[in-house]
C-alpha cells in the first residue's frame, strides 16, 4: 500500500514522528489522523516554531513609547452632543440599508460555569432563564423589525461545540429567525509543538489540536466563505461580539454611523474601567498607532498611574472585546501576508504520549499553544475609532460560577438596565442603591432591546403595566 503523501510531506518537514504508530490504527482512527494533519500548515508551523519557540526566539511585550489612546467621550461626560447625533443618524440608515451584520464568537463550552454544553446554551435571563444564544436572536429579530431589514448572524463554533450549537438552534426553531441568515462555522485549530518544535500528539491516533484564538475569527470568516456572502449581500460592517455578555448592545447605530462615518477599518468600544487592576486589556496609544495591551502585561504602576488633573486613572479605557469591522480589512487581515494577525506563545501543560504511545500528563508546562488575539488587528487599521461606552449598557459577562461575572451578576445586571429602561419612561419602581430593583421582571428584547427600542414599546402600550415580581414584557 502506497504512503499516503501528507505523511511524506509532514516527514520532509522533520515531524514525521505524527505517524510513528499509524500501522497499529485502525482505518476509522487513521482517517482521523490524516484529516487533523490535513489541518495543519507545515510551513507556518517551522515560522512560527523559529519565531516563537527556538532559543533566542522573542516572546516579549514591547511596552516603549505606550501613551493612553484618546477615544469619545459620551455627550453625557463632554463629548460631542451634535457628533453623537450624526453618528447615530448614519448608523440607522445603514441598518435599514441592509450593510449591517452581526457577528459572534461562540466557539466556548460553559466548563467554568459548572455547565456541560456550548456556552451559547447556557441560560441567563432572571425568569425564563432564556439562553445566550436566544437573548442574541431576539436582538437581531427586534431589529430586523425595527430598520425594515432582516439581519445576518455569523456565528463561530469550535470543533468540540458545532454540531451541538446546530443542533440547539434546530431544536428551538432558530429563535424565529430566517435560518437562510444564520451561519454557523468553525473556528481553526492549530497544533501544539514541545519546546523543541516537534508537534506533539494527544494519542496514538490524534493530534493535540487547540483553538486558534478569537484573533483566528478573522481567518475563519475568510475560509468558511462568510466574507464572499457578505458581498454578495452588499453587508460592508460586521459587530464582532463574544458569547458570554448577553448586554451587549451589538446593534448599536451609534457605534455604527462612528466606524462609517470616520472612515474606520476597525472600531471599537471601551468601558471605564472599574478599578485600576481590573482584569481587561487597556487601549493605548504607542508611536502613532492604537494597540490593546493585556492586563497581564502592563506593570502595575502603570494600571495604577492616575492623570493628576482629574484624578482618575491614566490608562482608563478597558477593552471588552465590542468591535466593528470593514469586511475587506477582515479579508486583508486574513490573507497572512505582510500586515497580518500575528500569533502569540503560550507554554501549557498539554496531555500527550511518550515514545512507545503510553499516556503522558505533565506536571507543568512541556509544550506551546498558538493563539492570535482579534484586537491586534487594531494597529493594522486606518482610522481606527474608540468610543466610550457605559458599563451597564454593554457588559456583563457570565465567566465564573460564583463571585464577579457570575450568572448572579449578570442577572442583576440585567434587571439593573430593565429598571433604568421603565423608570426612565415613569414608571413607578423601588431600586436599591445601585438600581438594582426590589422586584425581579423580565424584558424580552422582542419588546425592547435598548432604551430606544423600549421607549417607543412603552409609548405605544395602552394600559402601562405595573412593575412587580413575575411581570413579563413581551
Amino acid at each position: 500500500m502506497a504512503t499516503p503523501p501528507i505523511i511524506d510531506s509532514f516527514r520532509r518537514a522533520g515531524q514525521g514522528h505524527v505517524f510513528a504508530f499509524f500501522d497499529q490504527l485502525t482505518a476509522p482512527e487513521q482517517e482521523r489522523l490524516l484529516a487533523e494533519a490535513a489541518e495543519i500548515d507545515l510551513a507556518e508551523i517551522e515560522r512560527l516554531v523559529n519565531s516563537l519557540v527556538r532559543p533566542g526566539a522573542s516572546a516579549g511585550v514591547d511596552l516603549s513609547d505606550l501613551a493612553p489612546a484618546p477615544y469619545e467621550a459620551r455627550p453625557e461626560f463632554g463629548g460631542d452632543a451634535a457628533a453623537w447625533a450624526k453618528a447615530k443618524t448614519a448608523g440607522e440608515a445603514a441598518l435599514r440599508a441592509g450593510r449591517v451584520a452581526a457577528f459572534t464568537v461562540a466557539g466556548g463550552q460553559g466548563t467554568r460555569l459548572g455547565y456541560d454544553g456550548p456556552k451559547g446554551t447556557f441560560g441567563v435571563t432572571p425568569l425564563k432563564k432564556k439562553s445566550l444564544f436566544q437573548v442574541f436572536a431576539e436582538k437581531l429579530r427586534a431589529a430586523g423589525v425595527r430598520y425594515g431589514r432582516p439581519l445576518h448572524w455569523f456565528i463561530m463554533t469550535s470543533h468540540q461545540n458545532h454540531a451541538a450549537t446546530e443542533s440547539f438552534f434546530v431544536e428551538n426553531r432558530f429563535f424565529g429567525l430566517d435560518r437562510a441568515c444564520v451561519h454557523f462555522f468553525r473556528q481553526g485549530r492549530m497544533p501544539a509543538v514541545d519546546f523543541s518544535g516537534k508537534i506533539l500528539l494527544e494519542s496514538r491516533c490524534s493530534i493535540a489540536m487547540s483553538p486558534d484564538g478569537h484573533g483566528g475569527s478573522l481567518r475563519a470568516l475568510d475560509r468558511s466563505g462568510a466574507l464572499d456572502l457578505m458581498q454578495r449581500e452588499g453587508i460592508d460592517a460586521l459587530s464582532y461580539f463574544q458569547v458570554d455578555n448577553p448586554l451587549v448592545r451589538f446593534i448599536d447605530p451609534a457605534f455604527i454611523g462612528w466606524h462609517l462615518l470616520r472612515g474606520s477599518e476597525m472600531s471599537s468600544k471601551m468601558i471605564p474601567k472599574a478599578y485600576a487592576e481590573e482584569k481587561v486589556g487597556h487601549f493605548c496609544t504607542q508611536r502613532g498607532r492604537n494597540v490593546v495591551v493585556e492586563y497581564s502585561d502592563l506593570p502595575l504602576a502603570m494600571q495604577r498611574e492616575t492623570d493628576p488633573a482629574t484624578g482618575k486613572l491614566r490608562y482608563l479605557a478597558g477593552s471588552v472585546a465590542i468591535h466593528v469591522l470593514d469586511r475587506e480589512f477582515i479579508r486583508r487581515m486574513a490573507s497572512g501576508g505582510a500586515g497580518s494577525l500575528p500569533f502569540h506563545r503560550a507554554d501549557k501543560k498539554i496531555p500527550t504520549v511518550d515514545a512507545a504511545g503510553a499516556p503522558v500528563k505533565p506536571e507543568k508546562p512541556n509544550g506551546v499553544k498558538f493563539e492570535m488575539f482579534v484586537f491586534d488587528a487594531l494597529p493594522f487599521s486606518k482610522n481606527p475609532v474608540i468610543i466610550e461606552a457605559l458599563r451597564r449598557e454593554d457588559f456583563s459577562p457570565v465567566k465564573n460560577a460564583e463571585g464577579v461575572d457570575s450568572p448572579k451578576t449578570c442577572r442583576e445586571d440585567l434587571l439593573r438596565q430593565y429598571a433604568k429602561w421603565a423608570t426612565d419612561q415613569g414608571a413607578a419602581l423601588a431600586v436599591d442603591g445601585t438600581g438594582l430593583p426590589a422586584a425581579e421582571f423580565e424584558v424580552s428584547p422582542i419588546f425592547g432591546y435598548d432604551d430606544d427600542s423600549f421607549a417607543d414599546a412603552w409609548h405605544r402600550l395602552a394600559a402601562k403595566p405595573a412593575i412587580a415580581a413575575g411581570l413579563y414584557l413581551e
